[in-house]
């Protein structure tokens, strides 16, 4: 079991503060890592990391923050490290999406889902990269993904989610593309693609879909607290130091 153990570990996991974020903070310090969590709200980002650290025993630390905002990123790493210091682990997991059909998407709303679903990873990997992982010849990168980066939606389903669906899938290209890159640095560079997990932004969609999409899914039942983590410890931990430039769909077979 000390393959999967993150203990002496520092792992920042953006969009922290709830969600898939927060599952996967509750995993990494379980695991033994030292967590830390970005988040705008400021408010419900402290309240996160008061109840893990109620109910774990590793450390969690809170930075409120906009990755959106790319003069940002730089100051946002100091901040990291003053509270942490060096990252061993990267979880990209921070993103919004905007629903409209293609004819009539503004692109005020591409460019808002680009921003935080491909830019501000880009640039905080590369921060972090220089600053850490290529200094230490290791480091891990996960980027959290979709299945919905695999295709596009069921005409039936009304998902007008194109600007979401072209930022996932360039994450995926991006995991692979930095795979090769930095494999050079014996850096580890994987991806998750959820399927559907409750959350605050999908809970509405998935309330609406549901009798629609269950059915398509063969283990029968939307993602829950806790399914993410096993696949996330897995990618943050040595057991998968030889995995890279890897996607893996955690979507109860919705994608078979």
């Amino acid at each position: 079991m000390e393959l999967f153990s993150l203990e002496g570990k520092t792992a920042v996991i953006t969009g922290g503060s709830r969600g898939l974020g927060r599952q996967m903070a509750e995993g990494f310090m379980a695991a033994g890592a030292t967590v830390v969590l970005t988040a705008r709200n400021a408010a419900e980002l402290e309240s996160t990391a008061n109840e893990l650290r109620s109910i774990g025993s590793g450390n969690v630390h809170g930075i409120d923050c906009d990755l959106s905002k790319p003069d940002a990123i730089a100051g946002i790493v100091d901040r990291i490290f003053d509270v942490a210091g060096p990252v061993d682990i990267l979880v990209n997991n921070a993103g919004t999406s905007w629903v409209c059909p293609m004819e009539d998407h503004p692109l005020e709303g591409w460019n808002k889902v680009m921003a935080l679903n491909v830019t501000a990873p880009f640039l905080l990997t590369q921060e972090i990269g220089k600053r850490c992982f290529i200094p230490a010849r290791a480091g891990k990168v996960l980027n959290i993904a979709s299945i919905g980066g695999l295709g596009g939606n069921r005409s039936d389903t009304e998902m007008y989610t194109i600007a979401y669906n072209t930022s996932k899938a360039a994450m995926i290209n991006f995991t692979r593309a930095l795979a090769t890159e930095w494999g050079r640095y014996n850096i580890n560079i994987n991806a998750l693609c959820p399927g559907f997990f409750p959350s605050k932004m999908s809970a509405e969609l998935i309330d609406r879909l549901s009798k629609q999409t269950l059915p398509s899914i063969p283990l029968g039942r939307f993602g829950s607290a806790g399914d993410l983590n096993g696949a996330a410890i897995f990618m943050a931990s040595q057991a998968s130091r030889h995995i890279t430039g890897q996607v893996l769909a955690v979507d109860g077979g919705a994608t078979a």
